[in-house]
């Protein structure tokens, strides 16, 4: 229990930011979910280690609640056997009551110690998860990361070289293109102000060369 511990103590704190700078870490968010399934996977035999312990306690408690009720027996025995001035009877429940008294207190430093083992490997099971949700925070920024630097890889491949020539003459075409609608509007709309001007003229002439209409 304690070297698993302190294995996971030791790997729990190693520094992320190392473990990425190694030149073998090419996918560091690879490396980071093995991380992340070894440390839930130590976690898990933790919380089984805690839950045992804890089973422990109660068989001792149990175990020191039977003793006790035994010694108040026993005692009550003694006390009756030294009325009654049988040797044999006061010394068998004399010894009874020193074998229980004993037991008790052996069982109640037991209780006492693992209770304070209890509660140290309480204290560190949830640091263990604590740290397990703080790596797969990490997780989703380098995930977020990896996938702003792809966004950008791909972006400036379709930027850059050929592809620069490409957007420029597609912006090219595009003005040319604005440029032709709008001549052709206003060709279209000179030319129907002159067609209007002839037949104005044309009806000014008709008049002219006949006057009584």
């Amino acid at each position: 229990m304690t070297s698993l511990l302190k294995r996971f103590k030791y790997s729990l704190e190693a520094d992320l930011h190392e473990l990425f700078d190694k030149k073998e870490s090419k996918n560091p968010i690879a490396m980071l979910n093995q991380y992340i399934r070894e440390a839930e996977k130590q976690t898990e035999q933790t919380g089984k280690l805690l839950q045992r312990h804890s089973q422990l306690k109660e068989q001792l408690q149990h175990e020191l609640t039977e003793t006790t009720n035994m010694l108040e027996k026993r005692e009550a025995q003694l006390e009756l056997a030294q009325q009654s001035g049988e040797e044999d009877l006061i010394q068998f429940a004399s010894q009874e009551v020193e074998n229980y008294n004993t037991r008790q207190l052996t069982l109640t430093n037991s209780i006492h110690h693992i209770n304070k083992e209890l509660i140290q490997l309480e204290n560190k099971f949830e640091t263990m998860k604590h740290k397990i949700k703080d790596m797969k925070v990490r997780q989703l920024q380098l995930m977020g990361k990896e996938n702003v630097s792809r966004a950008h890889h791909k972006m400036d491949h379709i930027l850059q070289s050929n592809s620069e020539t490409n957007f420029d003459e597609l912006s090219s075409y595009i003005d040319n293109l604005a440029n032709k609608i709008e001549k052709d509007y206003n060709k279209t709309q000179l030319e129907a102000r002159l067609a209007q001007l002839e037949n104005k003229n044309t009806a000014l002439t008709l008049k002219e060369e006949n006057p009584s209409n």
